[in-house]
């Protein structure tokens, strides 16, 4: 292994580790009922900080990748860096709008923000089964 390696496998870890993080800690997010303004707030503040911290983890393991000539390494990471931007430019919109609605009394936005709540972890647990899946398929001999 070349120490030019050691960024891109330190920034690695870190996109794992942020990627487990979040998912274990929205997994109990799920318990609020989501029906004040508090618990909105709080769980779309959750995933804008999931989606910034992936966008930079797995941007900063692209630069790098692609730095010492990993290109297929480099161009996964782009990918994530990239899907969570797409992911934060959708999600957080759509709850800003139910937590609207919650406010104004809206008992079935309560039940849909519920329901984007679970599709974000579900998204989050896919990240992570397919960066773990690629890293151990695709070893970096």
């Amino acid at each position: 292994m070349t120490l030019a390696l050691i960024p891109a496998l330190f920034f690695t870890v870190a996109l794992l580790v942020t990627t487990t993080y979040f998912l274990l800690g929205g997994l109990p997010l799920l318990v609020l009922e989501h029906d004040t303004p508090l618990d909105g707030r709080f769980v779309r503040g959750f995933f804008n900080t999931y989606y910034l911290a992936c966008m930079f983890t797995a941007g900063s393991a692209a630069v790098t990748y692609a730095v010492v000539g990993r290109f297929g390494f480099g161009l996964g990471a782009g990918a994530l860096a990239l899907l969570a931007a797409a992911l934060r430019k959708k999600f957080l919109p759509l709850m800003d709008g139910l937590r609207l609605r919650i406010q104004e009394g809206d008992v079935a936005a309560i039940a849909r923000f519920r329901r984007l709540h679970a599709i974000a972890l579900l998204v989050n647990l896919a990240q992570l089964a397919l960066i773990v899946w690629t890293l151990i398929t695709f070893s970096m001999k």
